[in-house]
């Protein structure tokens, strides 16, 4: 049974701030372990190509008598996830657990890292389509997730920023997770005009294309984000979110570094696809994506970037003009719109879309 680890590596020393968490996180394991609690996992969309299985989830502590797989409940449905999205904030990790993954038969044994996550590539070969892996800290503690594998010869994919290009929440960027923590009603969030629908006409002319949304939002918010996409017609697809707080690296993680190595791996994983990648000009995606751009122009279709309001912009970072300068991104074609309308209309004129 081959053992692998996390996506991330581990520093030697972590960051103070991390090791404070760290240890506030064995004091409180310690407390809820004496209080009959158990872990449970929280697993999330996985996906994969070519022999090669992404796996995601979350090590939690539960209450005694929790079901394995709580999250699948009935009563727990879409709109009660979104309601109680913040509890999510409140929830304990549990960091370092050994997770096992039964994969087509196979078993393998990954381990959580420092922040409770699950981020492992399982090398099994699995036939295009939608599979069920299954994942367990002890027998007795199995819960199910989807992975799906993308065919080999697939040309296409669709690579999306959440926030300011699927949804606009009207406020600060430093408060987005304090929001999408705690927030009540669902309809507080404005879906982009045009989005859905541009992302339903490339799903329609791709059925088998990847859509991958990629943001530096935390994975507690991940109920609340699948609602929210699930609400408003945008076509399913794994989420790579970040994790929360500290990191072995620093107090706050890096959402350019979080986006930047996830762009990779998609190019390593997929490297016969050919993204088409939405993003907005309130923040980094435009060079984020010109750099990957340039670094992958063979891996790139186009750039489609959202423009932001000037009042966006304000509670994007601070001004009324975007944050960078428009990137050179050598051969790959670039198309701006202030929506989804007209990043399509932009799209079929470089004839990305019919």
């Amino acid at each position: 049974m081959p053992e692998t680890g996390p996506f991330r590596p581990l520093r030697d020393r972590p960051h103070w701030s991390a090791r404070l968490e760290n240890g506030k996180n064995r004091l409180v394991g310690t407390a809820l372990r004496t209080a009959g609690w158990d872990v449970r996992l929280q697993p999330f969309h996985g996906y994969g190509s070519d022999g090669t299985v992404r796996i995601l989830a979350r090590a939690l502590y539960a209450r005694p008598g929790t079901p394995a797989d709580f999250h699948d409940q009935p009563v727990v449905d879409m709109r009660s996830m979104a309601v109680r999205g913040w509890r999510n904030f409140t929830s304990q990790v549990a960091p370092f657990r050994k997770v096992r993954i039964l994969v087509d038969g196979q078993e393998f044994s990954v381990r959580a890292d420092r922040a409770g996550i699950v981020d492992a590539l399982i090398h099994v070969d699995l036939p295009p389509g939608t599979h069920e892996v299954v994942l367990s800290t002890h027998p007795g503690n199995e819960v199910t997730a989807s992975v799906w594998i993308v065919d080999p010869a697939e040309t296409h994919g669709l690579v999306s920023d959440i926030d300011d290009t699927v949804m606009v929440t009207w406020l600060p960027r430093p408060m987005l997770a304090f929001w999408n923590a705690f927030v009540v009603h669902q309809s507080s969030r404005k879906v982009v005009p045009g989005m859905p629908m541009l992302y339903q006409r490339f799903r329609r002319e791709y059925p088998d294309a990847p859509v991958i949304y990629l943001s530096t939002g935390a994975w507690n918010v991940f109920p609340v984000l699948q609602r929210f996409l699930f609400k408003n017609g945008y076509p399913e697809g794994p989420m790579l979110l970040t994790d929360w707080g500290p990191t072995n690296t620093g107090m706050f993680r890096s959402g350019m570094q979080h986006k930047d190595r996830s762009l990779e791996q998609l190019a390593e994983m997929m490297p016969g696809v050919r993204w088409l990648l939405i993003g907005d000009d309130g923040q980094h995606d435009p060079e984020i994506y010109g750099r990957f751009s340039q670094n992958h122009p063979d891996h790139v279709r186009a750039v489609a970037i959202r423009q932001l309001t000037p009042s966006e912009q304000v509670l994007a970072h601070g001004t009324t003009r975007p944050m960078e300068e428009p990137t050179d991104r050598g051969p790959v074609p670039t198309v701006e719109a202030p929506d989804g309308n007209g990043l399509l209309r932009e799209l079929q004129r470089i004839d990305v879309l019919s």
